[in-house]
């Protein structure tokens, strides 16, 4: 099981490999549309790559701009997505409940953060790094693969959703 190095310095309570979880975690992957085609094997093998993490109330688990290798997968609990605006002002744009899956776009391409992430309430959450994710894509290269894809699907979801909130204020800003 590997640690992300980034979520490993916050002040939060580590609860160990998602193995340990894993009837806990189960209900809430089968509960989302994204992973109803992985087997319960599958999601055991995945599973074994995870760590779980506990944070108290109002501690920031991303923060926009910082570089970040790990997704993570909100298990009980609440989180706030904010974004900082053209004053810096901090925005909620989303609020996640357990099955939420957030940090998809850096675990994919390394960049900085895009939002912060804080959580409203006790929250437990399951982190998946890119180190994990190679590992995953080394040993069972067909589970790998179908992991990447239902990020790639939950990465095109969001991005049409974006488009659609947005398209009124593009539509406005043409005229």
């Amino acid at each position: 099981m590997v640690f992300a190095a980034e979520i490993a310095t916050q002040h939060l309570e580590p609860l160990g490999s998602a193995s340990g979880y894993a009837e806990e975690i189960r209900p809430i992957l089968s509960s989302l549309a994204l992973f109803e085609g992985f087997s319960e094997s599958e999601c055991a093998a995945i599973f074994d790559y995870m760590a779980c993490y506990g944070a108290a109330s109002n501690t920031t688990i991303l923060q926009e701009g910082d570089v970040g290798d790990f997704l993570i997968m909100v298990l009980t609990g609440r989180m706030d997505v904010l974004k900082a605006d053209a004053t810096g002002e901090s925005k909620v744009v989303a609020h996640i409940l357990p099955g939420g899956i957030l940090g998809e776009m850096s675990l994919i391409d390394g960049q900085h953060r895009f939002a912060t992430c804080l959580t409203r309430e006790p929250t437990d959450f399951a982190v998946l790094s890119r180190q994990a994710l190679n590992e995953i894509l080394v040993d069972n290269p067909r589970l790998g693969n179908k992991l990447l894809l239902i990020l790639l699907q939950l990465m095109a979801q969001r991005l049409r959703e974006a488009t659609t909130r947005m398209l009124p204020t593009l539509v406005s800003d043409a005229i």
